[in-house]
């Protein structure tokens, strides 16, 4: 590979046979050759520059359909414009960073589609941010009103150290940061990938998490298309409701590399049918990435060992560590090597710490993975408080320094300068060590959450809480807990409450109804505290929480307000008509904690997404195409649901 910018590699890659596969469903499958994407992206260029974007503007990629998001990726390298790729989403927290990231940019244009659009006006119409939307319309491209794109857009070169996308945190209440990549970044780093997973065109991809992802992105898509290699992208929304897909369409493709986090290897196991599998082949999977949040060792040997009947050699497991800031990848373990393990003393486990290897056994036993060397042309250390290097075995923060890493966060230069040392090291915000195994990830040097595969914010749920639950600010505090090897972080909620347990009850529907609903996640506990621990200076101490749950402290009073929620009075009401029953039973086999009421919201019952998704997806097998996961949203009770499918359904007899 000899290329400076992206633009050279699309330009190569009209004389390559090779191709990309778009996966929507188990029979729903688009071919698209290599050479093609040239003419479709000028095509898209074209439409792009109607609306006035230009060298150096930004287009906001908000598009659901994997192979829409790649046209508009490359229209935008083809007209050096800068991509912000940003998931649609179905909950708040997607549509409050849309306005966030929108704000934060200089010339600002919008990809998308009308479905999309219509839930941002709605969302803006309640939120006071309808000029927001208003002043970007007539900068808007919807795909959807496109029918030709025949006429080519005026191509523009890029230099190397041209901004070529940019890559925004999480942050719906917070304000987001956003890492620009450099076509420089982005191409150093592809070929450490390739060189460190020895990557040929022997080798097929196959990835099924989002484009907005720098893992699906840049891991799965410009790479093996950089390096002229056949790859499979899957609709993330497909995985999610039939996670079995994704391992059948790896057995029929016969893809070789593929990847996951946590909660992608746990939300497969937990549907896993051996009786649907007798025709797998995953003989020839040699490279298995595992990598976005803390890896669980536990939960990488249940999926192996479930899997090994199959083909599936242990040696695939590829645990890496990477982040966008390093234009994905900072260390890899030597292929077909599988993966390896230290345990060590937990409470040692602080910066400036020498590491103490103990038995398993021993209770204060933590088993970390190792996730290898760094990749070629990517330099890490461990750093003190001080930011001075530490000797291996020694607990810091790790920084990072080469070409693949980014030169600072978009229009945010005090980001950059809290980051970026002066002589180029990055600060990733993750505490770990270097041992001879390789590198050890101990935890956050911040107090982020991993649920699912996503990052989260605890002053992100705690405005939610505060917002939408009555809970007056600084009286609420969220921290995660992640259990010995879990595969992904407790959500925990700490609550300010001096009355009886029974009075509490109340708050903690309210505050699991809201952060479900407008985050889109489940919180394990919502706990009353005498007092919420602070700084002098004022801020919250939430790892002092987190430790006290970890020894115990809540245990008896979680098991009261268990007795207690299990003692309310109540009765089940009957299904009154044939469609409630049905929404009942198919709800009921999801939700197995308590009888379900048609007039209980599903999201005061804690149900995550990926259970949300499992429930629309057996109501999508009764009633084909009547209802989208986010009417859940609209109409949370079975009763409510019932009636706008009754509605819908009629209309569609009438």
């Amino acid at each position: 590979m000899d290329f400076a910018t992206l633009n050279e590699a699309l330009a190569a890659r009209r004389s390559s046979n090779r191709t990309i596969n778009y996966i929507e469903g188990e029979s729903t499958e688009r071919t698209l050759p290599f050479k093609e994407l040239y003419s479709r992206a000028t095509g898209l260029l074209h439409h792009f520059q109607a609306r006035g974007a230009g060298p150096g503007s930004e287009m906001i990629l908000l598009v659901d359909r994997n192979e829409q998001f790649v046209d508009a990726f490359w229209a935008c390298v083809l007209g050096n414009i800068i991509a912000v790729p940003l998931a649609p989403g179905a909950t708040d927290e997607h549509r409050l960073k849309f306005f966030r990231v929108l704000r934060k940019l200089k010339q600002p244009h919008l990809c998308t589609d009308q479905k999309i659009f219509a839930r941002l006006t709605a969302f803006a119409a309640d939120n006071a941010l309808t000029g927001e939307l208003e002043r970007i319309k007539p900068a808007t491209v919807f795909l959807d009103r496109l029918d030709d794109i025949s006429r080519p857009g005026r191509v523009h070169a890029a230099k190397p150290d041209d901004v070529a996308f940019v890559q925004y945190s999480s942050g719906s209440t917070s304000e987001p940061k956003g890492v620009a990549l450099t076509h420089r970044n982005l191409l150093a780093n592809i070929a450490a990938i390739a060189r460190g997973i020895d990557l040929s065109a022997a080798d097929t991809g196959l990835s099924w998490m989002p484009l907005t992802h720098d893992m699906g992105l840049i891991g799965f898509h410009l790479t093996p298309f950089v390096m002229n290699v056949t790859h499979h992208l899957m609709s993330t929304a497909v995985f999610v409701r039939r996670p079995q897909l994704w391992l059948m369409k790896a057995s029929d493709k016969k893809a070789t590399v593929l990847c996951s986090p946590n909660f992608g290897y746990r939300h497969f196991l937990k549907t896993f049918d051996a009786g649907k599998a007798a025709a797998l082949d995953l003989s020839q999977v040699r490279i298995l990435f595992n990598g976005a949040e803390p890896i669980s060792a536990a939960l990488c040997r249940e999926f192996l060992d479930t899997l090994a009947p199959y083909g599936l050699q242990a040696s695939t497991m590829f645990p890496v560590y990477g982040l966008a800031e390093a234009s994905l990848a900072v260390t890899f373990p030597r292929p077909g090597t599988g993966y390896a393990t230290t345990t060590v003393n937990r409470d040692a486990l602080t910066v400036g710490n020498t590491v103490e290897c103990i038995a398993a056994s021993d209770p204060r036993a933590v088993t970390l993975m190792l996730v290898g060397r760094p990749v070629p042309g990517c330099a890490v250390r461990i750093a003190g408080s001080t930011s001075a290097a530490l000797p291996d075995n020694t607990v810091g923060h790790v920084q990072i320094r080469g070409d693949n890493v980014s030169r600072g966060y978009y229009q945010d230069p005090q980001s950059t300068q809290a980051a970026i040392s002066a002589d180029g090291w990055l600060d990733t915000g993750d505490l770990g060590f270097l041992s001879d195994g390789g590198l050890a990830i101990t935890g956050r040097s911040k107090e982020i959450l991993f649920v699912s595969g996503q990052n989260y914010y605890p002053h992100d749920i705690e405005a939610v809480i505060e917002k939408h639950a009555g809970i007056e600010p600084g009286k609420a505090a969220v921290c995660g807990v992640r259990s010995d090897n879990a595969a992904t972080d407790d959500v925990l909620a700490f609550v300010l409450h001096r009355g009886e347990p029974r009075d509490f009850l109340t708050t903690v529907k309210n505050i699991r109804k809201c952060v479900n609903e407008h985050i889109g996640i489940v919180v394990s506990h919502v706990i009353p505290v005498a007092k919420i621990p602070k700084t002098t200076s004022g801020k919250i101490q939430r790892y002092l929480l987190a430790a006290a749950y970890q020894q115990g402290e809540f245990s008896d009073v979680l098991a009261k307000l268990h007795e207690l929620t299990v003692e309310l009075p109540g009765t089940v009401s009957e299904a009154h008509s044939e469609i409630e029953k049905n929404l009942q039973e198919i709800c009921a086999v999801f939700l197995k904690d308590k009888p379900l009421d048609v007039h209980d919201n599903i999201f005061e019952l804690g149900t995550s997404s990926l259970t949300l998704a499992q429930i629309y997806q057996r109501i999508e097998t009764v009633y084909p195409g009547q209802l989208e996961v986010t009417d859940f949203f609209d109409y949370p009770t079975i009763a409510e649901l019932a009636k706008y499918l009754e509605g819908r359904l009629k209309a569609v007899h009438a």
